[in-house]
């Protein structure tokens, strides 16, 4: 090993510690990397173009090729009752108005945004494009009727629509009043008025306006009285019998208190009758009692720092200046959260990436997962508000199609309907972990050896799979074959997604290529019922090697896929031959989502093995051998 190799851990350790924002750390990280590029350790010998330009060309793919863990559209059974109604928010962008054709060109809609996305560095999914739904135009009735069938079925109970009201003024309004007319729509709604700013930069904030706000007792009963018929339909959102109403920035009002009654007079002198009001904690958290309103509505991610990844991710883009951060942190510290002492409704995100809005300079929460998504929803629903009465069994969900700052539940082309199958399993409890279970993956060479592998992988008794590394199956091969050519990496994940990673699911990977003496051999039924017994008794045991796993030099490689798979240490590769493996261990490479394009390349394969022990050991989990006992 080379000084500058050995010093590598220590000179990262160093750039991360250096009391520096953001912005300058990332612009450090962008130099140090341009000039002094080979401080990375090296390939070894005879793969050094692997390590440069030739490995970042191979993690790029299509943007529309579905991912692993890609999940069509399907039936499933809703709980009756509901645990709680899930309130998804709704962005009435996506058609033509004469206010964006002058902002921002004839024809401008969010998709022209969405549909221009760069992926920015390794493992950064853009762009982000849509899959049944398609590229629609909320001008057409039939894909709000479309929108609101799918979301019913996969347990939305409304949408809550940004409203935007400007003096007198509306953007947007022409889809909502669509809904308000069509009856065949039976999802209900509320309104939450966006009471920002304008602004060409799509924050709110009071740089180069486009339409400014003019708030005002006169606009306060002016705006009342306009949104009064979607207050008294027959679909509005109610808590107790009252219409719900949301306001985004309560403190941009002169005075919110004063606001709230004059909206209640009215709504009571009008036939409207008592209101229910919210505001959004996206920049602020008063008790809502002390602006004269009834609740509160989370709204991740705002209100959360988690920590920043910019630091380790490889750039494709060298200028790129945004700030990327850890989504899985975000979801664990609001879902565990207490609930205040006033009335508060939690918020779950699926995600959120606004480079679409901000080339080069976007907002980023990397590692976001259908899985993650459906456990921070399953926990906000069983067990935040557990204690919490009726009235306030409400979660809302930022977004139903935020595809501009991927917040987005709608089918998407790399992963179908898998963020509303991960909503629709949230409503029930999880379910126990049942007995350990085993499944042996099998690498085989040699068609002859098919049959002896499988008695003897019957004769223990488990389930297995057998994967061939040919291009063609053999006539006679009455096995399940999966993936194809030759790949190791794949038959592991792919067997895996098919089960989920269950904590009960034990998975024996066994290559059985090579000849004679130096070919390994099927664990015998005592050999089994010794690592099930161990699996059992312990926990967090995630991995048992056959043998001591021998450590093996980082390489640029190593260090790709440790960033792309979320890994928080520097990465220690190892060789670890047979091995049984917890499903749910290996969770993090299961939740990057790859695409099969990545895993079928021979490249990805030794790296991401290599890889194994560290990522059981970064979800939490024991590696152990027979010599390293835990």
């Amino acid at each position: 090993m080379s000084l500058r190799q050995s010093l590598f851990p220590l000179l990262r350790a160093v750039f991360r510690a250096l009391p520096l924002p953001q912005a300058q750390r990332d612009r450090l990280r962008t130099r140090l990397l341009a000039r002094h590029g080979d401080w990375v350790p090296p390939p070894p010998k005879g793969q050094q173009d692997e390590g440069g330009a030739r490995a970042s060309a191979q993690l790029r793919w299509r943007a529309d090729e579905p991912a692993i863990g890609h999940v069509p559209w399907r039936e499933g059974a809703l709980p009756s009752p509901m645990p709680a109604t899930l309130v998804a928010f709704y962005l009435p962008q996506f058609h033509t108005f004469p206010e964006n054709d002058a902002w921002w060109g004839k024809g401008f809609t969010e998709w022209r945004n969405v549909t221009r996305a760069l992926p920015q560095f390794e493992g950064h999914i853009q762009p982000r494009l849509p899959a049944d739904l398609g590229f629609y135009d909320l001008r057409n009735p039939q894909v709000m009727r479309d929108q609101a069938r799918l979301a019913a079925e996969y347990g939305i109970g409304a949408f809550c629509f940004y409203y935007y009201w400007f003096s007198g003024r509306t953007l947007m309004e022409d889809p909502l009043r669509q809904w308000l007319a069509d009856d065949s729509i039976d999802l209900p709604f509320c309104l939450c008025w966006a009471n920002e700013n304008w602004a060409r930069r799509w924050d709110g904030r009071d740089d180069d306006i486009l339409i400014g706000q003019q708030h005002s007792a006169e606009d306060d009963l002016a705006f009342i009285a306009h949104v009064a018929p979607y207050l008294r339909d027959r679909r509005a959102l109610k808590v107790e019998g009252r219409p719900m109403l949301l306001v985004y920035r309560p403190n941009l009002l002169p005075d919110a208190r004063a606001t709230a009654e004059r909206w209640r007079r009215w709504c009571r002198d009008n036939g409207v009758g008592e209101i229910h009001l919210a505001y959004v904690q996206g920049f602020e958290r008063p008790d809502p009692r002390d602006i004269g309103f009834d609740a509160a509505v989370e709204f991740p991610p705002n209100m959360s720092n988690p920590r920043s990844l910019s630091a380790q991710q490889w750039l494709l883009n060298p200028a790129f200046n945004g700030d990327v951060r850890d989504w899985r942190e975000l979801a664990a510290e609001i879902a565990a959260r207490p609930l205040p002492d006033y009335p508060l409704y939690p918020g779950v995100n699926p995600g959120w990436d606004n480079e679409a809005r901000r080339s080069g300079r976007g907002r980023v929460y990397l590692h976001a997962s259908p899985r993650g998504y459906r456990d921070w929803l399953r926990t906000t629903i069983h067990e935040r508000l557990a204690l919490a009465p009726a009235r306030q069994r409400m979660v809302f969900i930022n977004a139903w199609n935020e595809w501009a700052e991927g917040a987005v539940l709608e089918p998407d082309a790399r992963l179908g309907h898998a963020w509303l199958d991960a909503t629709r399993q949230a409503l029930s409890p999880a379910s126990p972990a049942g007995p350990l279970r085993a499944c042996l993956l099998i690498l085989i060479d040699d068609p002859g050896l098919i049959a002896t592998a499988c008695e003897a992988a019957s004769g223990l008794g488990v389930s297995y799979r057998v994967f061939i590394p040919m291009a063609q199956r053999p006539h006679d091969a009455a096995v399940d074959i999966i993936g194809h050519a030759g790949n190791a990496l794949s038959s592991i994940v792919q067997v895996l997604e098919a089960f989920g990673p269950d904590p009960s699911l034990l998975a024996c990977w066994l290559d059985l290529r090579g000849s004679g003496e130096a070919r390994p051999q099927l664990p015998g039924t005592a050999d089994l019922d010794a690592v099930l017994q161990q699996f059992d008794e312990q926990p967090a045991l995630g991995m048992f090697a056959a043998s001591t796993p021998e450590a093996v030099a980082v390489t640029r490689r190593h260090l790709r896929w440790a960033a792309r798979l979320g890994m928080a240490d520097a990465p220690t590769p190892q060789t670890a031959g047979t091995m049984w493996l917890r499903a749910s261990a290996l969770r993090s490479l299961l939740d990057a989502h790859c695409y099969p394009s990545e895993l079928d390349n021979d490249n990805a394969l030794d790296p991401v093995m290599q890889l194994l022990p560290d990522l059981v050991a970064n979800a939490g989990y024991v590696v152990a051998s027979p010599q390293r006992q835990p």
